[in-house]
């Protein structure tokens, strides 16, 4: 496991966006991978990419946060106004409210731009809903708990 702000002071050449995955390739040859390592009955998704990526390429990267943002967390909450027959908590468009969900974004920044990566979580409560983000090992492969 690798910690997000180690991208901070790196150049990188190449970014895979490989849907619900991004693997984040370094000039020093070090590769990183974000994704989400499927436990059981949570679903965590890239939901979002703010920003053009390949900003992010060439440039040596100033900002590598993890954030939350309360304010957009409301209004997303705001969006669950019916309730069903079951007395569940629904959209117009019947989507469920989850028993637990967790948004997280990720801010990286260059001079030449900046991308928000915003990911949701959601499930039953007991299973991990947080973005695993890892360094590759020497064998090519890589390991969410190290």
């Amino acid at each position: 496991m690798a910690e997000f702000n180690e991208l901070k002071g790196k150049t990188l050449t190449k970014i895979e966006n490989n849907v619900d995955e991004l693997i984040f390739h370094c000039a020093d040859g070090d590769v990183y991978k974000m994704w989400h390592e499927q436990d059981c009955c949570e679903s965590v998704d890239l939901d979002d990419v703010c920003g053009d990526l390949d900003d992010l390429i060439g440039s040596e990267i100033l900002e590598a946060e993890e954030v939350s943002n309360e304010p957009f967390e409301k209004e997303w909450e705001g969006r669950f106004n019916k309730v069903d027959e079951w007395g569940d908590k629904t959209t117009e468009d019947g989507d469920w409210y989850p028993e637990s969900h967790t948004w997280t974004f990720y801010k990286i920044g260059t001079f030449k731009g900046s991308v928000t990566l915003r990911w949701f979580g959601s499930s039953n409560g007991y299973y991990s809903e947080s973005v695993d983000f890892a360094k590759q090992k020497p064998d090519g492969t890589f390991c969410s708990w190290d």
